[in-house]
């Protein structure tokens, strides 16, 4: 039995919840998500509450049970509320600045490191050692933050690059005389 698949979701006030077949539609006032479900769960809506079952008994059902609710409550979530991942950049010399669509990176490289933001993102640097990604997709705010962190990953012996705000770098020692 799925422990999170059992509790239903919520669906606060401000969101619009639509389930048609197998797509699901969520609209609030961070924009519009929809997601596919597979043919091993069935889902309904309650009142203000989502309920997920499985269809039967078997393993990928029961597997696909917790996932399903667990994508559904991360759109109704979105939508309403939204995601934020919060970067902090470490090292002389580094820094970050948003211009338009880009971001712009200097990392100790011979060049500036320039990614394009997504659509449906924004990314806001109070600071130039402060990147704060947003949105509404929980899985693309992280992917997007798991991009710009890939560009210069903190290294263990001064932890210079650019690391999650919270993360602890496992540091060693280094070169004795």
């Amino acid at each position: 039995m799925s422990r999170v698949g059992k509790n239903p979701v919520e669906v606060p006030s401000g969101v619009e919840l639509a389930i048609t077949g197998r797509m699901v539609t969520a609209k609030g006032k961070l924009g519009e998500l929809s997601y596919e479900m597979t043919d091993a769960v069935s889902a309904a809506l309650e009142g203000n509450q989502v309920v997920v079952k499985p269809v039967d008994e078997s393993k990928t059902a029961r597997a696909m049970w917790g996932t399903t609710r667990a994508r559904l409550q991360n759109m109704v979530t979105g939508v309403s509320e939204g995601f934020t991942k919060e970067l902090e950049i470490i090292g002389v010399g580094y820094r970050a600045a948003v211009q338009g669509q880009t971001l712009i990176l200097q990392l100790g490289y011979s060049h500036d490191v320039n990614h394009a933001i997504p659509e449906g993102i924004s990314i806001h640097c109070e600071k130039p050692t402060s990147i704060k990604v947003s949105g509404a997709d929980k899985q693309s705010v992280g992917q997007v933050a798991a991009e710009i962190r890939a560009y210069r990953k903190p290294e263990p012996y001064k932890g210079k690059g650019i690391r999650y705000v919270g993360e602890t770098i496992l540091r060693k020692e280094g070169k004795k005389k």
